[in-house]
C-alpha cells in the first residue's frame, strides 16, 4: 500500500487508459509471487471450484490474460481475465476509460478491445497456481452472437476454471438484449449444448426492470448455469463531482455500490439461495464484501477501487473478513452467505 501511495501521483499523471497499459507491462515484469496464504476460514467451494479467498479480481482489468498469476500473487482469491472475443478487435474510439477520483469512480465505454481468444489460449495454457476465470463476449460486428459465445465456451473451457458469459456490457450496442426474454432462453440453450464440465456464470447488468432478477434467475436454472455475478457497470448516473462525470459508458466504482447491492438482493430474493452469485459493484473495503456476503454473495470481486488503492486492496479485505468470520463465532465464511 505504502508504494502504490508513492507512485499513485506519477500514475494518476498519466490519462486512464495509458496508465492501465503501463500497469500491465510492470506486472509482467514484476517477479511472480506465491499466493499467500489465507486464514483456512475463508476458503470455499462453488460451483465444484475451490476458492482460497472469496476476493476475486472482477474482468476488465486483465483483459488479455497477461498477468493473470501476477494478481493471484498479489492477493486475490482468484482472477477472471477477459473479456476474450473469438476475433481481436479494437475497440470504441479514444478516449474511453476515465478517472472519476473526486468520486472513486470509474467510467469505461471500451468495447470489448481484446487481441482475440487463440492468443489469450496460448497464455493460458501454463498451468497456473490458483483459480483463473475467462469472461466471453461477442464481437461487436458479428452477425450471430450467440454462435461468438458458443465458439467462446468451447475455445476456452480447456483453460478456465470457470467460465462468464458476458451479456451485460453497455459498450457493445444491444449486447444487453441478449438479457431480454427469449433470446436469453436461445443463448443459454445453445450454451449449455456446446458447453464441458467447466462451470459457466452469467453476468448480468443492474440496470434491470420490475421482474427481470426472477425471469433470469428461472432461465438460469433451466438451464444449468452455475452461477450469477451481479452485476457489471451501470448507465445511470447517480449525483457526481467529477470532471468527466458527464461521459458516455458504464460507470463502476463507489457510486454503483446501493445499485449493486439492491440488485444482489433482488436476485437472492429471486433465487432462494438456489444458485450461487457472486457480488461486484462498489467494494472498497472489508465491510463492503462483508455486507455482499451477508446479502447472498457467495464471491465478491472488484476492480475499480483498485485504480485508487493499489493491488494490496484484496489482501486487505480478504484478511478483515477473516477477523469478521472469528467474531461472528463462524467456522467459514460460507457460513455467513445470506445471513443479512
Amino acid at each position: 500500500m505504502m508504494l502504490y501511495r508513492l507512485a499513485r501521483p506519477l500514475v494518476f499523471a498519466l490519462d486512464a487508459e495509458r496508465a492501465h497499459r503501463a500497469t500491465i507491462a510492470a506486472l509482467k515484469l514484476a517477479p511472480r509471487r506465491r499466493q499467500p496464504r489465507f486464514a483456512g476460514s475463508l476458503r470455499s467451494t462453488v460451483a465444484g471450484i475451490d476458492f482460497p479467498s472469496p476476493v476475486g479480481l472482477a474482468a476488465g482489468f486483465d483483459k488479455d490474460a497477461q498477468v493473470a498469476e501476477q494478481m493471484l500473487g498479489a492477493g486475490f482469491g482468484f482472477v477472471e481475465v477477459g473479456t476474450l472475443t473469438p476475433r481481436a478487435q479494437a475497440g470504441n474510439p479514444r478516449p474511453r476509460l476515465f478517472r472519476l477520483a473526486k468520486d472513486e469512480a470509474v467510467i469505461n465505454r471500451m468495447g470489448f478491445n481484446n487481441g482475440g481468444q487463440q492468443a489469450a489460449l496460448e497464455r493460458l495454457r501454463t498451468p497456473g497456481r490458483g483459480a483463473i476465470g475467462v469472461n466471453v463476449g461477442a464481437n461487436k460486428d458479428s452477425a450471430d452472437r450467440v454462435a461468438d459465445y458458443v465458439a467462446g465456451v468451447r475455445a476456452m473451457a480447456p483453460v478456465a476454471r470457470y467460465l462468464t458469459i458476458n451479456i451485460s456490457s453497455p459498450n457493445t450496442p444491444g449486447l444487453r438484449g441478449l438479457q431480454d426474454r427469449g433470446a436469453l432462453d436461445e443463448l443459454l440453450a445453445a450454451v449449455r449444448e456446446a458447453r464441458s464440465a467447466t462451470p459457466v456464470f452469467l453476468k448480468v447488468a443492474p440496470d434491470l426492470g420490475e421482474g427481470d432478477p426472477e425471469r433470469i434467475v428461472r432461465s438460469a436454472l433451466d438451464h444449468g448455469i452455475d452461477g450469477l455475478i451481479v452485476a457489471n457497470t451501470t448507465l445511470a448516473r447517480p449525483p457526481l463531482k467529477s470532471t468527466h462525470a458527464g461521459e458516455a459508458g458504464g460507470l463502476s466504482g463507489a457510486p454503483l455500490k446501493p445499485l449493486a447491492l439492491e440488485a444482489l438482493r433482488a436476485f437472492r430474493s429471486a433465487s432462494g439461495g438456489g444458485i450461487p452469485l457472486i457480488g461486484v459493484g462498489g467494494i472498497a473495503t472489508a465491510e463492503d464484501a462483508w455486507e455482499r456476503i451477508r446479502a447472498g454473495a457467495s464471491l465478491v470481486q472488484l476492480y475499480s477501487a483498485m485504480v485508487y488503492e493499489g493491488p494490496g486492496i484484496a489482501r486487505r479485505i480478504a484478511d478483515g473478513l477473516a477477523e469478521r468470520v472469528e467474531r461472528a463465532g463462524l467456522a467459514s465464511i460460507a457460513e455467513a452467505v445470506g445471513t443479512g
